[in-house]
Order: structure tokens, then C-alpha cells, then sequence
């Protein structure tokens, strides 16, 4: 198969399953340095959300959606809009159970039908737009550590990014019924849509699991546009 078939093959499988597993992207010493620059920034916990005000990070965010693996994954014209640290330690071995993600940065509040949700967290605000426009985003999940498999790794449940937006109970129901988990290598890349049913469990070994998870998605009026 020629690399436009590759391509093609990988997008069509992204659109069925929702998400897909890329090869590594980022070098090993790249994620070194990355590690090291993140431990030096003043973050708000393991869910750190407001990364792209960063200089590096959001030059980052930018070569990620270039990257010819991940572009043909993306809308034309998406940018970076949220950039989220999520970090598991021996000290923070937490986990998180099977969800949708629902919410996206705004520049500010607008109470508009459709819309609702609203929080504001880390001197952002966040908000859950209608299915439609949750739609036009994806989320790209760079993997700065070694032995993800052992350390709590993503799982999906493929397909479950065309049903909408679901009850909990259809959420838990699906979850029980089937979940991939998405062992990444370091510097690998797990792409999904935001409407994924996914989760993750407690590590059951010691060690980091270090994600930098990007959010891209069109340039929507209201919409926080950082980096």
C-alpha cells in the first residue's frame, strides 16, 4: 500500500472506531525534555488544564496538528484550543471511570440554547456545547512515559463516538460490554474523539504515566483560541 492508502485506510478506520493508536511521534529525549519543562511549571495537580499558555507547549500543539499522521485526522484549519496534563504517580495512582467529554474552553460566558455546563476552572471557562459541534473536535494524547500498559492506559469503547451524547447508564452499559485499552509507546499518540466512551484504571504496577493531552477543534466564535 502507498502512504496516501495508509492514510486513507487510517482515516476511514478513525471515523468507524473513533480512535486511533499512532507510532512514535515525539523522540525519546524530546519527551525527556518535555517531562523536565513540566516539572518546572507551576501546575494546578494531575489534571492540570491550562497548558497552552506556555510557550513550549503550545509550539508543540502546533507541530503535533502538522504531523503528517495526525493531520489527515484533523478538520482543515483546527488549532489547538485546550492542552491538559494528566499525571499518575506511586503517589497518584487515581483513576477514572468510562465517560464522554463533554466540554470545551471559551473564551467567556454566553448563556445560549444549547449550551450549558458552564464552569470556570484554572482562570478558564469551560462549557458543554450541542452534539454538533462536539462533534468537530478531536483530541490528541502524546504518552511521555515508558510501560503504559502497566501504568493505567486509556480504554475505549470503539464506535461509541456516533451515539451521541449518552446516559450514564448507557455509558456504563457499554463500557461493561467492551473496552480496548490503548497501550501507547513513549512518544506514541492515542487520537480520539471527544464522544469516545473512555476510561482509565489505577496503574498495577509502580511508575508515571505522564499524557499531554490536546484538544483541537475549528475556530468557533466564543471558542478559547491559546497558543
Amino acid at each position: 500500500m502507498t502512504e496516501v492508502d495508509v492514510a486513507m485506510s487510517r482515516a476511514v478506520t478513525f471515523a468507524r472506531d473513533g480512535f486511533a493508536i499512532l507510532p512514535r511521534i515525539v523522540a525519546a529525549s524530546s519527551c525527556d525534555a518535555l517531562v523536565e519543562d513540566l516539572e518546572a511549571l507551576p501546575l494546578a495537580g494531575a489534571g492540570s488544564r491550562a497548558l497552552l499558555s506556555f510557550e513550549g507547549i503550545g509550539s508543540l500543539g502546533r507541530s503535533l496538528a502538522s504531523h503528517p499522521l495526525i493531520a489527515t485526522l484533523l478538520a482543515p484549519g483546527a488549532q489547538a484550543v485546550q492542552c491538559t496534563l494528566f499525571s499518575k504517580s506511586d503517589t497518584s495512582a487515581w483513576s477514572v471511570t468510562p465517560h464522554q467529554d463533554l466540554s470545551i474552553p471559551v473564551h467567556e460566558r454566553h448563556d445560549t440554547i444549547g449550551w450549558s455546563g458552564w464552569s470556570h476552572k484554572e482562570g478558564m471557562w469551560f462549557a458543554q456545547p450541542p452534539v454538533e459541534v462536539l462533534e468537530q473536535f478531536v483530541a490528541v494524547r502524546l504518552q511521555l512515559d515508558d510501560n503504559a500498559a502497566e501504568t493505567g492506559p486509556l480504554e475505549v469503547v470503539p464506535g461509541t463516538h456516533r451515539m451521541g451524547r449518552l446516559s450514564s447508564e448507557a455509558i456504563r452499559d457499554a463500557a461493561a460490554s467492551c473496552k480496548v485499552p490503548c497501550v501507547v509507546e513513549r512518544g506514541g499518540v492515542v487520537v480520539l474523539r471527544p464522544l469516545l466512551i473512555h476510561s482509565s484504571a489505577k496503574g498495577r504496577t509502580a511508575g508515571n504515566r505522564r499524557v499531554l493531552h490536546f484538544l483541537y477543534g475549528p475556530p468557533l466564535p466564543g471558542t478559547c483560541k491559546r497558543g
